[in-house]
């Protein structure tokens, strides 16, 4: 079937969610929508606009609805959760959820929104967005530079940028180590790429780290397709660690790596919070 429209997946997302034992991240409700829409790789792979899916772009539009109602919320790490309240729903009017929200919120209608391109997601999404591009507008040489310095802060010894062209797709190797004891050997590719990686081009890269290290790392600006992921952790085969755009913009923010965090905010203990287990 087609990608429904945003309000056709306002009861799937909810679904997706509960699936996932209350709260899951962007990338795990997208796929968790999909399987349980039993989508083709076709369809969750077309492209919206840049780098983004037409499926995760919808979704994006349901989740800021189902918020705006106050089924579900979301943490500054882009984790969806159901409130109190979407505990309770097992499923909503789309009719109902469009029109209370458009009171609300005084907008108009959310078809008139995604015809003007507008981002259903809040702040976050916008500077993720805007770090992606900066991202891509790197030289290959720059990217992997940028992908080693990454590691580097991350905790991984001995990176180094191989720099060599027909190399099987390895771009870099280095160690990481684990509690001061255990050392793994990695081998990682880099990727500036604005559609999805395939599930062959996580297989030549495998076939390139057997033997060479103790697991691999596929580092993109795109997706990974629903295949790519499956073989990447494949039964009897090499175990290949997949980084895309997404996971690559929240963990540069988190070690602070081409980003600036304008704010610092009091903590405090949020005892509701703890209501939602």
């Amino acid at each position: 079937m087609a990608v429904p429209t945003f309000d056709k997946l306002f009861n799937p997302v909810l679904d997706a969610i509960r699936a996932l034992g209350g709260s899951g991240s962007n990338t795990e409700i997208d796929e968790k929508v999909a399987e349980l829409l039993k989508l083709s790789d076709s369809d969750i792979n077309r492209i919206h606009k840049g780098n983004r899916t037409q499926l995760s772009y919808r979704i994006a539009w349901a989740k800021n609805y189902l918020k705006r109602y106050g089924l579900v919320d979301n943490s500054t790490r882009g984790i969806w959760s159901l409130t109190n309240a979407g505990k309770e729903t097992g499923s909503v009017n789309e009719a109902e959820v469009k029109a209370a929200v458009r009171a609300l919120s005084n907008s108009t209608s959310v078809e008139e929104e995604v015809e003007e391109g507008k981002d259903p997601s809040s702040e976050i999404s916008t500077w993720q967005e805007k770090l992606l591009e900066q991202i891509k507008s790197l030289s290959p040489g720059a990217f992997e530079r940028l992908a080693q310095r990454i590691l580097r802060e991350a905790g991984f010894i001995q990176v180094e940028v191989t720099g060599k062209s027909g190399d099987g797709g390895i771009d870099g190797t280095g160690i990481i180590r684990l509690g001061g004891f255990l050392s793994f050997h990695i081998i990682f590719q880099c990727k500036r790429y604005q559609g999805s990686v395939s599930a062959q081009q996580v297989r030549d890269f495998r076939g390139a780290m057997v033997g060479r290290a103790d697991k691999g790392l596929f580092i993109t600006t795109g997706t990974f397709t629903r295949d790519a992921k499956k073989e990447a952790v494949r039964d009897g085969a090499p175990p290949i660690d997949l980084i895309d755009g997404e996971l690559l913009v929240e963990k540069m923010k988190e070690l602070e790596l081409g980003v600036k965090i304008k704010t610092q905010e009091a903590v405090e203990v949020d005892k509701d919070w703890f209501k939602n287990f």
